[in-house]
């Protein structure tokens, strides 16, 4: 029996699983979570704490027809001036709320696309959150960039403010795959800015690509992740494509006939997978790469590696708080998420209230099984032993799931005692491993598919 044919009865290239960047998932989000629990979860944080901080910005001169994330196009500066004035009202809003002294740990834009904020803007906004929660002595700031939405004015601006950490979003650079989802982006340019950014002082680089687009095949993704390795980044994820115009109407733009199909998709992430190991890259968790000596392969190394909405990250903080609308902070009480539609957002904050809508408090063994669940998806093993002395919990006895779980994946999994450990073999199995221990209800069709 072909390892395929193995991962296959196991339902790997069928099921449809989360990708465990939180737990519980964030369709599990209730609104019993709003504003006054957010403020009180915010003023628990310890005089002098370090925190980390999430800007959502959610605008895009274009709409990627691929992307799945909570944006919107703009064809001018007026409406991201007005959603900007707004988010450093929300930000005083926050700090003000916060105890005295909490400083960052970790600082980082997304979107949407950051970089088309002009240089006043990047300024201004830089300016109102380090004025009130200034940087710890190690911070790390990092922007998401868009190659084809930058230029040196702005790059500056963001150097000027502190960016030590870029992340350049790239999916593929093919010319046929990047017109089918709406994405064109050279290899030229891209290494133009990588370049400028090295200038700035900028060497930390992150870069993101995908596997499962359109017309994908190993010649293209073997391509594309030559070329990057030609820049050398840091770190890279290797994301699957989540086909899910359910969610996201712009992927019905989509050819879906051009997909390739699960095992097609596990094919081409491997192929890329063999060449960044042989480039010398570490493996970071089910996803990402990194050179020996980044963050990510200390913290993996160390037994330090977390997951958050982000991803893999080395970041210590137990608080991250995301401002603007639609994103999500954690505390060690539980998930808050700002309302998501950005006119209610912006409507919210300018009334002086915080823009929380909903949330979750942990309760019972939340915290216990989410630890299990990032074991599991940063080190491929778990200890219960081990887990269960960080937490005080009610009495859960997690040893006969762990057997019944050996029991179904089995030779893919290793089992001993309080231990069980995911085979590299099995390693694609690990988002259906994990929601094993997932104790809350689950609709696959909400989900992306497992590989």
């Amino acid at each position: 029996m072909t390892q395929n044919t193995q991962l296959a009865k196991l339902g790997l290239f069928d099921a449809k699983v989360p990708r465990y960047t939180s737990y519980p998932t964030a369709p599990h989000f209730t609104t019993g979570v709003q504003t006054a629990q957010f403020a009180s979860w915010l003023q628990a944080v310890p005089e002098g704490g370090r925190v980390s901080l999430y800007i959502h910005v959610p605008f895009c001169r274009r709409l990627c027809w691929f992307c799945a994330c909570r944006t919107q196009g703009v064809r001018n500066d007026d409406p991201v001036r007005s959603y900007l004035k707004t988010l450093e009202q929300e930000i005083r809003l926050v700090a003000d709320t916060l105890p005295a002294g909490v400083q960052l740990s970790r600082l980082h834009w997304g979107g949407g696309t950051p970089t088309l904020l002009q240089p006043d803007m990047i300024e201004s906004l830089a300016q109102t959150i380090t004025s009130r929660l200034p940087f710890a002595t190690d911070a790390e700031f990092s922007v998401e960039i868009d190659p084809n939405e930058v230029d040196d004015a702005r790059l500056d601006a963001l150097a000027a403010a502190g960016m030590n950490r870029a992340s350049i979003g790239i999916q593929d650079f093919d010319p046929k795959i990047q017109e089918t989802i709406g994405r064109e982006q050279s290899f030229e340019i891209t290494a133009e800015i990588a370049g400028k950014l090295r200038e700035r002082g900028i060497h930390s680089l992150n870069a993101d690509i995908l596997y499962g687009l359109p017309h994908q095949d190993k010649a293209s993704i073997a391509d594309t992740t030559k070329k990057l390795l030609s820049l050398k980044p840091d770190r890279v994820a290797l994301y699957g494509y989540a086909h899910v115009p359910w969610m996201a109407k712009r992927q019905t733009m989509i050819p879906e006939q051009h997909l390739p199909d699960s095992v097609a998709r596990l094919a081409l992430f491997d192929h890329a997978r063999e060449l960044f190991l042989a480039a010398g890259y570490r493996e970071i968790g089910i996803d990402h790469f990194a050179l020996p000596g980044d963050g990510l392969d200390t913290a993996l190394r160390e037994g330090r590696l977390r997951r958050n909405f982000q991803g893999y990250t080395d970041d210590t903080s137990d608080t991250l708080i995301g401002l603007g609308a639609s994103a999500i902070s954690r505390f060690p009480q539980g998930y808050v998420q700002n309302v998501s539609a950005t006119a209610s957002y912006l409507a919210q904050i300018r009334e002086g209230k915080l823009a929380s809508a909903r949330g979750h408090a942990f309760a019972g063994d939340d915290l216990l099984r989410a630890r299990v669940i990032e074991e599991l998806m940063c080190t491929f093993r778990v200890d219960l032993e081990a887990v269960e002395a960080e937490f005080d919990v009610p009495p859960v006895d997690l040893r006969l799931e762990l057997a019944r779980v050996h029991q179904k994946f089995a030779p893919f999994t290793r089992h001993e005692g309080a231990v069980l450990e995911i085979t590299t073999e099995g390693q694609p199995l690990t988002r259906m491993i994990a929601r094993e221990f997932d104790a809350y209800s689950m609709d696959g069709n909400g989900h992306s598919l497992a590989i």
